[in-house]
């Protein structure tokens, strides 16, 4: 078993938890990810490692309320416990010889991307964060950047907070302004993603990407996250989580991504209404 030692929510939908596993905090580095069961009888579910802290033992790890596993881990108190917490799987993120990086976040993908501005900041990187929410209630982890980043630029889609625009018009004219970046590092919707990548091609500006498609087993054997990089079949959980996202083919995973949603509705109403009739 493996105990909460903190809840917090971020905003509405997002929620931080800290987890005591030492074994997997021992090892851990930014860019991989856990898999986790809530209970016995619970699917298995990947959530990148959002921190460690290797004195404590402990990961976290933060989630958006989006199916029924998501909705059952957000009922868990401090002090309870999760059952499986398995990791740290996938390869880390590739810093070395980047002295300067543009760490570009989407959403909750910030939580992905937090790690890896903080671990090339500790490198002694120059990190510029650009970070992008629909909406100023949304905002997660600014305080976490501003700390880590030699220059952040926050961007709501509403422009209730920040800078009125997406992330891709900030680092159009980061790169039109001559910045010079050894890397861009995008994580977040595979939409904003594959956007930011066909902008950085255009500069021929190295772009690494983060993918999340479903995974069930994390070693690469039941071929759920498989995805096509630079013509190949890659495997998200064991070649990944990050690609060179100019050789990634979005189209594929975005379709392959959707066939799925119908059947995560009808588990997260189907939870829902669960906790609905425990509280009644």
């Amino acid at each position: 078993m493996y105990t909460i030692q903190k809840k917090v929510e971020l905003n509405p939908t997002v929620t931080l938890m800290e987890v005591q596993a030492p074994l997997v905090a021992k090892k851990a580095e930014p860019g991989q990810f856990i898999i986790l069961r809530v209970d016995e009888d619970g699917e298995r579910i990947p959530l990148t490692i959002a921190d460690y802290d290797r004195e404590k033992g402990t990961i976290t790890i933060i989630f958006q309320i989006v199916g029924a596993t998501t909705a059952k881990l957000n009922q868990l108190k401090e002090g309870e416990a999760i059952h499986d917490f398995v990791g740290p799987l996938g390869v880390p993120t590739h810093t070395k010889g980047i002295q300067k990086v543009a760490i570009v976040g989407g959403g909750v993908g910030c939580a992905i991307a937090y790690p890896v501005a903080k671990k090339f900041h500790e490198l002694g990187a120059v990190v510029h964060s650009i970070v992008g929410f629909r909406t100023k209630d949304l905002v997660i982890l600014e305080d976490e950047f501003r700390k880590v980043s030699e220059k952040y630029l926050l961007m709501t889609d509403d422009g209730s907070y920040g800078e009125k625009g997406l992330v891709t018009n900030a680092l159009k004219e980061l790169l039109d302004a001559g910045e010079k970046y050894d890397e861009v590092v995008a994580i977040g919707p595979m939409i904003m993603m594959k956007f930011v990548s066909q902008l950085t091609k255009e500069y021929n500006v190295k772009t690494m990407v983060s993918m999340n498609p479903v995974m069930i087993d994390g070693t690469g054997m039941c071929g759920g996250c498989r995805l096509t990089v630079g013509g190949q079949t890659k495997f998200a959980c064991v070649d990944g989580p990050e690609f060179d996202g100019h050789q990634v083919d979005f189209d594929e995973a975005m379709a392959r991504a959707s066939f799925y949603r119908d059947f995560e509705r009808h588990a997260y109403d189907e939870t829902c209404n669960l906790f609905k009739k425990e509280v009644n």
